[in-house]
């Protein structure tokens, strides 16, 4: 503490109560294809209801995905969702813009050796600068390839050149549709100040669902002859806020409708409605929250982005000051939205992409992670590049055909060998657990039946366990290992095909005449012998490493000595006495003292703590000996 320099009483506190903090153990992870939602952006997901509002209904072509997620939030309440950035998504817009799709060569031109072919497109605001190639043949262009389609063209001119040679003209092909704005911070970057598209609005998300929306709004003057003035009590004009500072005309009211009952289930619902806001910057209302019609939209919107002011809206945007706001006019601008597109067939890469966004364990916090469609590349990449980085979680793998990705379906030996085939395409880690394959299950959104894998479901009989149990209790067998929602098993192994399989270090799930599909083998992908072979021990120590870790960093930059390290001792030794009562571990020992953080140790700024753990070990073989005896026998006889 500071000295003092005259009498006086200074008070201070020491905060000594430093204990382990719980942490999470349940969140999981999993990567769609979808209709709706922000792409390559992680989204907390509570329930499959929440699934369906964020990201759009299952089809044929992404219900692996979708209900490998929906399998997850069957069993508990937080999952991480990214969606997967394909393609040809594309956002609706009010005005459609366009791609080069090809350049057609019009005339070939004679004498070229190393032509310059330009493009340029004076109709684009932003968009990407396409480029292209000639292809010459005996001095003649034949072809023109593009090595860059670029986007956001309303129209394109090319122009050839090259030196000593006739001039060849082409002519560029634009394919007219939506645009792609991903998510959020997408828009901020690339176009929240109108840069990069024409028009007044674009759905807030890719897909042909935004195809259904229709913008409409209107002010002071059109108001009277607006199709929606009934959803509103009163007509705009200039706000207080506006008056205030000399200007007029600034109020506008904006509705969003549901234009084909996509979202409803009835046509022409109005789905949004926005009243009294200003086409000042600056506008604010009474409580200070802003009133100005773009921010309103960007921020309060569920269903689209503000992307520019209407031509008539020549001085909108400007701040409030002696401003006369230029008016819509007699007739209100409505804005039906178009060239939507969805696309749902994503690439290893793309999947790749969306699941490296949790690798960063400093921003997300994620525990049980579903890869859905198990494809090699991309599991290889989760178990390695995340779960073995991260070290705090768990990636969950199911079985497929080894080259085909499809799914093994029977009851022959054969299945076996393919699924032990398909294990040895990934590594041996502890931080990853495959189980036999897929489960048949309804679809009550489309009313028909789809394979899915069960990798949803396991990581999901993890975070159960640790709502009724605790992580370090095993999630198989038939107090925790039931799994729901099946009509059938792809593949249900006897017992020859669980010995081969268990093994190999595959998990089998299984269907008991009345007792339903169980999840029968709690194993790790780890191959060597190891008290990590087993998903209990697994998850026991990312709880105990992760929970010690956190309350260690408040160590950090204390002296290493005799106090630091008695609390240390004394804030870890209680809490793995409570993990010991709950069935956790057997026994344990903290050492962390002058023997281990030594003057070296010491001079370096290092500190050392040893903690020896006995985890508890789930049952996996039983042996149950019935013994028969005569009459009048003493069982203490026999038994001893």
């Amino acid at each position: 503490m500071a000295i003092q320099v005259s009498p006086s009483v200074v008070v201070t506190e020491r905060d000594l109560t430093n204990v382990i903090p719980a942490v999470s153990t349940s969140v999981g992870a999993a990567v769609v294809d979808a209709a709706w939602g922000p792409v390559q952006d992680v989204t907390t997901i509570d329930s499959e209801n929440n699934l369906v509002r964020r990201f759009g209904r299952p089809n044929s072509q992404n219900a692996i995905s979708w209900f490998t997620a929906a399998s997850f939030l069957a069993y508990t309440n937080n999952l991480l969702v990214v969606r997967t950035d394909t393609t040809l998504q594309r956002n609706a817009v009010s005005t459609l813009t366009g791609t080069i799709t090809s350049i057609q060569v019009t005339a070939g031109g004679t004498g070229y050796t190393a032509p310059t072919v330009s493009i340029s497109a004076p109709q684009t605001v932003g968009g990407i600068q396409a480029t292209a190639t000639a292809v010459v043949t005996a001095g003649v262009i034949t072809a023109i390839n593009i090595t860059n389609p670029g986007s956001g063209y309303v129209s394109a001119t090319v122009t050839v050149t090259g030196a000593n040679a006739t001039v060849a003209t082409a002519t560029a092909i634009v394919t007219q549709g939506g645009i792609k704005i991903n998510n959020e911070s997408h828009y901020l970057t690339a176009f929240a100040n109108g840069q990069g598209i024409t028009g007044e609005f674009a759905a807030k998300f890719p897909g042909s669902i935004g195809n259904s929306l229709t913008v409409s709004m209107a002010d002071a003057q059109s108001f009277a002859t607006w199709a929606y003035r009934t959803q509103f009590d009163s007509a705009p004009g200039t706000s207080a806020f506006a008056q205030r500072t000399g200007s007029s005309g600034d109020e506008l009211h904006v509705v969003v409708v549901d234009k084909n009952g996509t979202w409803t289930g009835t046509a022409g619902t109005v789905i949004e409605q926005f009243e009294f806001l200003s086409k000042a910057s600056n506008a604010r209302r009474e409580n200070g929250a802003t009133a100005y019609y773009r921010d309103v939209i960007n921020t309060q919107s569920a269903y689209v982005w503000w992307t520019d002011h209407p031509v008539a809206g020549t001085n909108w945007g400007t701040e409030s000051n002696s401003v006369a706001y230029t008016s819509i006019g007699a007739a209100a601008i409505t804005r039906e939205l178009q060239g939507g597109v969805d696309h749902f067939v994503s690439t290893p890469a793309q999947r790749i992409n969306a699941f490296g966004l949790f690798s960063n364990d400093e921003e997300f916090d994620v525990n049980l992670i579903a890869v859905g469609k198990s494809d090699p590349i991309v599991a290889n990449f989760v178990i390695q590049n995340v779960a073995e980085v991260r070290r705090d979680c768990v990636a969950f793998v199911s079985a497929q055909h080894p080259t085909t990705g499809e799914v093994l379906v029977g009851n022959t030996s054969n299945i076996t060998e393919q699924i032990v085939a398909y294990r040895n395409l990934l590594p041996s880690s502890s931080f990853f657990v495959i189980d036999s394959g897929y489960k048949y299950m309804y679809d009550r959104y489309n009313d028909t039946f789809r394979w899915v894998p069960l990798n949803g479901d396991i990581a999901g009989l993890c975070a159960r366990t640790d709502f009724t149990d605790d992580p370090w209790f095993s999630p198989a067998g038939l107090n925790r290992g039931q799994i729901r929602n099946v009509v059938k098993l792809a593949f249900s192994p006897r017992k020859v095909d669980r010995d081969n399989l268990y093994k190999a270090g595959v998990n089998p799930v299984t269907s008991f005449a009345g007792q339903g599909v169980v999840l029968y083998g709690d194993k790790t992908g780890l191959t060597r012998p190891s008290a990590f072979d087993r998903i209990n021990v697994r998850r026991l120590f990312i709880v105990l490493q992760k929970s010690i870790a956190t309350a260690a960093k408040h160590q950090l930059f204390e002296f290493n000595d005799d106090f630091t390290r008695a609390q240390f001792r004394n804030m870890v030794e209680p809490f793995l006495r409570d993990v010991q009562g709950r069935r956790g571990i057997t026994n344990f020992r903290v050492i962390c003292d002058e023997s281990n953080n030594t003057p070296e140790v010491i001079d370096t700024n290092r500190f050392v703590a040893d903690i020896f753990i006995q985890p508890s070990r789930s049952i996996n073989f039983m042996q149950l000996n019935f013994i028969a005896t005569r009459t009048g026998v003493s069982f203490d006889e026999i038994a001893g």
